[in-house]
């Protein structure tokens, strides 16, 4: 079976064009039981208590492969932005109140961490690779053509660990925005039994985020060329994440440096 085969189309071509909805996908309403909404309501606020109380110690620096556009930015817009499931903890914190969107699961798990991030200001728009994709993909071009950077947990939201989805591509290449891939390490973390080996920073740690360059996927391909650039540019996104996480790792630890000063949160 063809990987890029598309179960779903967002693209425009000579021929056809997507219908975009008025207003994103931001939300749904969905049925749960009254232990799921208990649960619900125990994690989101637990998520969101253990984020403030451990975020505001977190010593962070920001590196780029490509100089920002202000020296002071901790990211661009607008932007399709791509990391690691394993590192929500810290990237929700840096980039609270940004108003960000962020493509997030219709599962349960993707449920609360709807709500969690709510509550820090960011915008979530419901839908993953394997349910309500194209809505999802929809709603995030949507976000896009209002200036709004947008973000994917690209190897969520269950795995395999470490392996890019192709929805920004897609996305790139109807949007006309670019990608980008970033990282976050830890200095010293706990790191859960979970699929994505999730990270929880431990107080006072240090965090490395690393930017990739941005790479634009091209509007006019033609369709008999799709697959074939589609596969390019999707291996350049792989490419980009496993650079940018390498490079942190190695470098975090001289967070502080005069090289890899602190930025204020």
């Amino acid at each position: 079976m063809d990987l890029f085969q598309p179960r779903y189309n967002i693209g425009v071509s000579s021929s056809t064009a997507a219908v975009e909805p008025e207003q994103p996908p931001i939300s749904e309403t969905r049925r749960f039981s009254l232990r799921q909404r208990i649960l619900l309501w125990l994690i989101s606020w637990a998520s969101y208590l253990a984020i403030s109380l451990i975020g505001p110690t977190l010593r962070y620096s920001i590196s780029w492969e490509e100089p920002p556009s202000s020296p002071d930015a901790t990211y661009e817009k607008p932007v399709i932005y791509c990391f690691w499931h394993r590192a929500v903890f810290p990237s929700a914190w840096l980039w609270r109140r940004t108003g960000i969107a962020v493509m997030v699961s219709r599962s349960f798990d993707g449920e609360y961490i709807a709500r969690t991030l709510g509550k820090f200001g960011f915008i979530a728009v419901r839908g993953s690779s394997s349910r309500g994709g194209a809505e999802a993909l929809l709603g995030l071009r949507s976000q896009l053509e209002r200036g709004t950077s947008v973000v994917f947990t690209i190897d969520g939201p269950r795995g395999p660990r470490y392996v890019a989805k192709t929805g920004p591509v897609l996305l790139s290449r109807a949007s006309a925005v670019p990608m980008a891939a970033f990282s976050v390490a830890l200095s010293d973390a706990w790191v859960l039994n979970t699929w994505d080996a999730l990270m929880i920073p431990k107080p006072f740690s240090k965090a490395l985020v690393r930017l990739s360059a941005k790479v634009q996927v091209p509007a006019e391909a033609a369709d008999s060329e799709m697959n074939a650039q589609m596969v390019e540019f999707h291996s350049r996104l792989q490419t980009a994440l496993e650079r940018v996480t390498r490079f942190a790792e190695e470098h975090v630890a001289r967070v502080g440096s005069p090289e890899f000063p602190i930025i204020k949160g």
